[in-house]
């Protein structure tokens, strides 16, 4: 079949639409000049590339020392947050899957009411919340806040896993004279596990990109990845230095997206071995 030259074009304007703006974040982490975001001087000589943006990240250079504490600050919120997310979510999604009832039904609805909340809306109730209670805001607030909209993407993500769950399994252990939790780890778990772990790696992306809510329930010296990048845009002059640290990430999501895929090719080369 001859292949379309108008499909063709959009398919490179798609593909340019997406991954240009990647590029570019790569390209200006080495820009020279922070000022004017400029390979060229006023003259229109080229000044060319340089990597002191990244010597800056790497040797802890005060100019940018704020900038590495949100990073890690956004790090350690979206690691506890997809941990929590995912214990409360399986937890969720079991007890949605296993029961029904009316009470079943609310309980889906306030499940799946974040997902269709504006960012905004949640960010003035939980501020709200936490004013009401009297709770100063900072780490806590952020935390709880964005474990408040993870859950709901992991719950959905595992629900969707138990779709095509086979309960007889679990009565099957039970006959065999499992108990509860034998049965928890050792039958059910396994077949949950790539949901889980699809659902933490959403929650974990949503954490450390969210910035909506966060500006609404962080507090002084409380600022994470995204809220500071986004005061550093107006103001800086080391802003290559969050491209620089963000094609660093870029970098970090390959490696491990490249493992991932390795660890599934072994899993299913010993699988086919074994039969």
């Amino acid at each position: 079949m001859k292949r379309s030259y108008f499909s063709t074009i959009v398919l490179a304007l798609v593909l340019a639409f997406l991954y240009v703006p990647i590029i570019l974040v790569v390209f200006y982490g080495f820009v020279p000049n922070g000022t004017t975001m400029s390979f060229y001087k006023s003259n229109g000589e080229f000044i060319g590339f340089t990597g002191k943006w990244y010597s800056m990240i790497f040797s802890g250079d005060r100019r940018v020392e704020a900038l590495i504490e949100s990073f890690w600050l956004s790090l350690t919120i979206a690691g506890l947050a997809t941990v929590v997310s995912c214990v409360l979510g399986t937890t969720a999604a079991l007890a949605l899957h296993r029961w029904k009832g009316k009470l079943q039904s609310l309980h889906h609805a306030l499940v799946y009411t974040p997902l269709i909340m504006p960012d905004i809306l949640i960010g003035i109730s939980l501020l709200m919340l936490f004013v009401a209670c009297c709770v100063d805001c900072g780490f806590w607030t952020i935390l709880i806040a964005h474990i408040t909209f993870c859950v709901s993407y992991v719950v959905m993500t595992i629900l969707a896993r138990l779709q095509d769950f086979d309960d007889r399994i679990v009565e099957a252990s039970y006959d065999l004279g499992a108990g509860p939790w034998y049965t928890f780890f050792h039958v059910q778990l396994p077949v949950l596990m790539p949901g889980i772990v699809a659902g933490g790696l959403l929650a974990f992306t949503l954490s450390i990109d969210d910035i909506v809510i966060t500006t609404f329930v962080n507090g002084a010296g409380t600022n994470t990845f995204p809220t500071y990048v986004s005061s550093m845009t107006k103001h800086s002059k080391n802003l290559p230095a969050v491209f620089a640290l963000s094609t660093l990430m870029l970098l970090f999501t390959c490696v491990l997206m490249g493992l991932s895929k390795l660890i599934a090719r072994g899993g299913r080369t010993k699988t086919k071995g074994k039969i």
